[in-house]
């Protein structure tokens, strides 16, 4: 089972509102304890009103109302977006509600809606750099679409930073920041980067064909993480 469909259905078994222990649901789902306590965290990271600790067992006292969704990436982004702005809006009471809403789209969000290559993790950033990232969203979009090579300027999260060819293959949505997967020709191996740290994104004369190694298929996202 796929993380994303783990913590999916870790949502569905807590909805009933009753306690839970980390053995029995790691039991159903034929994980480890271990893997349930990660989860747990992972959720509550992400917004989800999940209840508990570690020995005693996990609930949900407020009631998830909001049915399954079926988006678009531009569906997604044009709710993404949306949210940003208005949580970046000087009233309390919307940039409350702003936030509030957020935690619950991120909760309730299909496994089917996100990426295939799914292994990135759950995560909250700053409404800010989801905003900042939706700037290269065309470039990176059509550039897939066209399987045409781009070279982007990336600031690392360090700080430096660096210039790149690539061959963007997937972006995928993760706790309302967007991540792109794509093979580095500097680096000869997949890369994945943060959308909002792309400061600048050339498309080149350039195209790509599918090669063993090179293609999203290959991808392990288990051993790649975030460039850096």
């Amino acid at each position: 089972m796929r993380r994303t469909d783990r913590l999916f259905e870790i949502i569905q078994i807590l909805r009933d509102g009753k306690l839970h222990r980390a053995q029995d649901i790691a039991a159903r789902l034929e994980v480890s304890t271990r893997t349930i306590y990660r989860d747990m965290d992972t959720l509550v990271a992400s917004g989800v009103p999940v209840e508990g600790e570690r020995g005693v067992g996990y609930m949900v006292r407020e009631a998830i109302t909001l049915p399954p969704l079926t988006l678009t990436p531009e569906e997604l982004e044009a709710l993404n977006l949306g949210m940003a702005i208005v949580a970046e809006a000087a009233d309390p009471d919307l940039k409350s509600a702003a936030q509030s809403l957020a935690a619950k789209v991120d909760a309730v969000l299909p496994a089917e809606t996100i990426a295939e290559a799914d292994a990135w993790k759950f995560a909250v950033y700053p409404f800010a750099d989801a905003a900042r990232g939706f700037a290269q969203m065309p470039t990176l979009r059509a550039a897939i679409k066209a399987r045409q090579k781009l070279q982007i300027t990336y600031r690392r999260i360090d700080g430096e930073m660096t210039r790149r060819k690539i061959r963007p293959l997937h972006m995928e949505y993760w706790g309302r920041v967007w991540t792109l997967t794509a093979w580095c020709e500097a680096r000869e191996d997949f890369r994945v980067f943060r959308v909002d740290l792309i400061e600048e994104a050339t498309a080149l004369p350039e195209l790509f064909v599918d090669e063993p190694g090179k293609r999203l298929s290959d991808y392990d996202p288990y051993r790649d993480k975030e460039e850096s």
